[in-house]
């Protein structure tokens, strides 16, 4: 009961300190169409989702006011970085990939539409393995992307 009642208090105080994400800046950016496109800020993001995922399921949930500040804030960071791995996804799917890419990469479509569900889901879940599939699934957007402009760009994690 305890751990349900600090998972409720916690989320809570996420949602009401969450930025709002579609922000003017997000807007103006989507539509510049300044054709500068890279996929490195998603890999970025979604490393973060899946280092404070890793930091989330090793707090033992406890009455310390330090456990719990520290609970709060990797679930606000896991959810902002989630949203903005899907912006980045999203931004590329819209403004960068066109039918000729289709052509050449036929799952293409719902490779990115399961990406963008994938990082709904681990923003409001604490799940290793999403985490995970999120982070090889911006490893194959990375590969696919790089591969229509004929580079061999590697794709380096951080840990």
């Amino acid at each position: 009961m305890r751990k349900g009642l600090l998972l409720t208090l916690a989320l809570t105080a996420c949602t009401a300190v969450m930025p709002p994400y579609a922000t003017a800046q997000t807007a103006a950016q989507a539509g510049a169409g300044l054709g500068v496109y890279d996929l490195a800020l998603a890999r970025v993001a979604a490393e973060k989702v899946l280092s404070t995922t890793k930091k989330i399921l090793a707090l033992n949930p406890s009455q310390d006011h330090a456990t719990i500040n520290s609970f709060t804030r990797y679930i606000n960071i896991k959810e902002e970085q989630a949203q903005l791995v899907k912006i980045e996804l999203l931004l590329l799917w819209v403004e960068y990939f066109k039918p000729k890419h289709l052509a050449d990469y036929p799952d293409l479509h719902d490779t990115i539409w399961n990406a963008a569900k994938l990082c709904s889901a681990v923003q409001v879940e604490v799940s290793l393995e999403k985490a995970e599939d999120l982070m090889n699934t911006v490893e194959k957007i990375h590969n696919i992307y790089w591969d229509t402009k004929g580079r061999d760009v590697p794709f380096i994690r951080s840990r």
